[in-house]
């Protein structure tokens, strides 16, 4: 394998559960504005199940050996492609909307760009499936992409069976959490 060769490791799926808040979220919105209150029972009757689902089909993420690539949109189509090292937080966001349809937003925070668009360095990824256990293998392979570009040795044979170890101790908080949840 060459340096410039890009892996896929792995296509993230989204929730169904996205169209439904995208389809909640704009009627709300319109609800509250004075234009778009003319515009409710078109959104209500048609355009918004078809508007909501052509942009769920639009969602993409990927997960590479260099790269985190996400993109949305039909209208306005947005591309971002962050690379692992520059990745500085993944964090989960999950309000009382997200939670009631079972969603959770990953925010990724990057580093660089500096200047008055700090919303440049963030890039938001709704309902992306097992979005805990996607978080750990950017994590992962971010660890893996930052140890290679400074030569660092300390990656050893214990280090795969530690990342199985605490894959392993996350699916088991997984399962306790979905048992407390349930009660």
């Amino acid at each position: 394998m060459t340096s410039e060769q890009e892996i896929i490791l792995h296509d993230a799926t989204f929730n169904l559960k996205v169209k439904t808040y995208i389809f909640i979220v704009v009627l709300v919105t319109l609800i509250f504005s004075v234009i778009g209150l003319v515009l409710v029972p078109f959104w209500i009757f048609g355009i918004g199940q078809w508007l909501s689902n052509k942009f769920f089909k639009t969602l993409k993420c990927r997960l590479t050996n260099k790269n985190l690539q996400f993109s949305k949109g039909f209208i306005v189509n947005i591309e971002k492609t962050i690379p692992l090292e520059n990745i500085q937080d993944l964090s989960f966001i999950g309000g009382p909307i997200l939670r009631y349809f079972g969603l959770t937003l990953i925010k990724v925070e990057t580093a660089g760009g500096g200047g008055s668009h700090h919303s440049n360095n963030i890039m938001s990824m709704l309902g992306i499936n097992n979005a805990e256990e996607f978080k750990v293998e950017i994590l992962i392979q971010r660890e893996k992409v930052i140890n290679s570009k400074y030569n660092r040795n300390t990656v050893n044979k214990t280090s795969t069976n530690d990342n199985q170890l605490l894959l392993d101790i996350k699916q088991e908080l997984i399962a306790i959490k979905e048992i407390l949840s349930t009660k």
